[in-house]
């Protein structure tokens, strides 16, 4: 029940300029940071509406190429697959030199990317080719994919890395696979070249940007083919770049924004790793060029909210500047009003009301009670064996046992009118305005139950907890009563209740002249 101790109607004329400052103020303030907020949010939706596009648009891009790159090989894997199952069958003698020769060439001339077949026996020695003539040197027993089949038993389609082909010098991508005898043992390699410049078509067929890249690499990061081609990236490791090191081992397709391991341009990546081969294909578009029709946008609002803003903040200011002065004399004024009201009537430790409060509370709810003929009751509350608290614990602990005490009282203080005070030490009091004795002692046992339900520990105490002592007190006021005489038989009350034993609430019974005690366990 706050009692203010100034009167708020001694500066009329300065409270009228208060709101109309605040007004201007928030005004103000609120149109330029609506503008700022819808151009902040115009800005950002667009911005990631031109992301999402893009990355859209990079993911069906990864995913086209990823189905070229399978359909490409799966195609050459397939006529390997069965030339494999023939030549280990029947074998490549004399007699099948001539029509595996014819089908080696039919097979390419039937597949667009071959750049041609090749069988080389268990020395890397040409046996068999789609060309019409061998061609002459020592073999191929030198290449990446003629060892790795003689060193390893699997019979599945390798990848390796981009080459020269021996034939005609024409960059190929190798796939091959190990032919075995009929003991399975090594026979040779049968080998079938993928055209780079097949690739090379395929990923000219997108639109990119002038900083736009596409690429194809094995899964270890050997890098096979790339748009735009340069023939020193070739076999080149981008194994250190973030798609291999980061991206791929959590997920096998996807897209991220990030900086050029080559190149150092940031570009949108889409990025996507096959299913049946170890092969990686990405294709990335620079940021500039994604983020190029929203940087325009994003300037032309910007200047056109700038402007806005300061137009706004101008008259702002204009209209603040005449009322200002006046307002801060006033500001000033109300701060040392409010910090005085509140040094003035509360305590500093516990929040509550302080005897200057309570003693113009009494006056006031007396005069009220004396009008409306309705009952006033007084609660003095004092905690049990504060001392051997203070004693077991030290001083910050009892301060901050009585700041929880004080809780406890407001918590139970539900109404308006109630009012919670610090009467003095480790003594409190609640003044319950329009409260009969049975209302003030039925609120007394809700504070004490609530403080034992703290469960602050207390050696001192015969309980080992925390307890208090409550006495009661209610009349109903005639107009003349003593505030003094009021509080002294609420503190008999109280006094009563630590003589019975304390960790209880004592009802003064004036009729009667004694006390009625409510015990703790009540």
């Amino acid at each position: 029940m706050p009692i203010p101790i100034h009167d708020p109607q001694q500066t009329p004329g300065t409270l009228k300029r208060l709101p109309l400052r605040k007004a201007a103020v928030l005004f103000t303030v609120a149109v330029c940071l609506c503008l700022c907020g819808l151009l902040y949010l115009q800005l950002e939706q667009s911005r990631r509406q031109d992301l999402t596009v893009a990355q859209m648009a990079s993911s069906n891009l990864t995913r086209a190429m990823a189905q070229q790159a399978e359909d490409t090989f799966l195609a050459a894997d397939l006529v390997m697959n069965s030339l494999v199952d023939w030549i280990q069958e029947d074998g490549y003698g004399a007699g099948q030199k001539t029509r595996l020769q014819k089908t080696f060439a039919r097979r390419v001339q039937q597949l667009d990317q071959l750049h041609g077949m090749f069988f080389f026996d268990r020395d890397g020695q040409w046996v068999i080719t789609s060309f019409p003539d061998l061609p002459r040197g020592n073999g191929v027993a030198d290449r990446e994919y003629f060892k790795f089949h003689q060193q390893n038993v699997s019979t599945l389609a390798h990848i390796g890395p981009a080459i020269r082909s021996r034939e005609n010098g024409e960059w190929i991508i190798p796939i091959s696979r190990r032919v075995n005898d009929h003991a399975g043992n090594f026979q040779g390699v049968l080998l079938a070249g993928i055209k780079m410049s097949y690739f090379d078509q395929f990923f000219k067929s997108f639109s990119l940007d002038d900083n736009g890249i596409m690429f194809l690499g094995l899964t270890d990061g050997t890098l096979l083919a790339r748009r735009p081609f340069d023939e020193s990236l070739i076999g080149s490791s981008l194994a250190k770049g973030e798609i291999y090191q980061t991206l791929l081992p959590n997920a096998a397709a996807g897209t991220a924004m990030l900086d050029s391991f080559v190149d150092g341009v940031t570009r949108l990546y889409g990025y996507r790793q096959l299913a049946s081969y170890p092969l990686v294909v990405s294709a990335a578009t620079s940021r500039d060029t994604i983020l190029k029709g929203w940087n325009d946008r994003a300037f032309q609002s910007s200047v056109i909210v700038a402007l806005l803003i300061l137009g706004v903040g101008l008259f702002g200011w204009v209209f603040i500047h005449q009322v200002r002065d006046g307002e801060r004399i006033e500001k000033n004024l109300r701060k040392a009003q409010l910090a005085l009201e509140q040094i003035a009537t509360h305590d500093s430790l516990t929040g509550l009301a302080n005897r200057r409060l309570f003693e113009r509370s009494l006056e006031i709810e007396f005069a009220r009670g004396a009008r409306q003929v309705s009952p006033v009751s007084l609660i003095m509350l004092d905690i049990d064996f504060f001392k051997r608290y203070n004693d077991a614990y030290g001083h910050v602990a009892g301060d901050q046992c009585l700041a929880q005490v004080a809780q406890v009282l407001k918590a139970c203080c539900q109404r308006k009118s109630d009012l919670a005070v610090r009467y003095g030490g480790e003594e409190f009091a609640v003044l319950l305005p329009d409260t009969d004795i049975n209302g003030a002692l039925a609120i007394a046992g809700q504070i004490r139950r609530s403080v034992i339900d703290k469960h602050i520990i207390h050696s001192g105490s015969p309980t080992e907890y925390l307890t208090v002592s409550l006495g009661c007190y209610s009349f109903i006021p005639s107009g003349n009563d003593d505030p003094e005489v009021f509080i002294k038989r609420a503190d008999a009350a109280l006094y009563q209740a630590k003589n019975a034993g304390r960790n209880r609430a004592a009802v003064l019974s004036l009729d009667s002249g004694l006390a009625e005690l409510m015990r703790s366990d009540r």
